[in-house]
């Protein structure tokens, strides 16, 4: 695929995992809503890091720690949801 194809197809699903973050926000506040919009969210810094950033073509190392970063952002936010309730 070529690089132009690569960010639109990476544009696209960033757009729609925007979408879905919208939709699960207004479907209400759960705890396994609020545990799915944080996944959503891993999943758009995973494309931006690999799609957006060519991160997939960088060392290991730098591209697992871009990658484990949303991680941690992710279950800090989510253990602060589940603590602070």
């Amino acid at each position: 695929m070529s690089v132009s194809r690569v960010l639109l197809v990476c544009w696209a699903a960033l757009a729609t995992l925007s979408v879905c973050t919208v939709v699960l926000a207004q479907a209400g506040a759960t705890w396994l809503l609020s545990i799915a919009i944080l996944l959503v969210a891993v999943g758009k810094a995973w494309l931006i890091t690999d799609g957006f950033m060519e991160m997939r073509h960088a060392p290991r190392l730098w591209r697992r720690l871009m990658l484990s970063w949303a991680l941690v952002l992710a279950a800090v936010v989510g253990l602060t949801l589940v603590l602070f309730r």
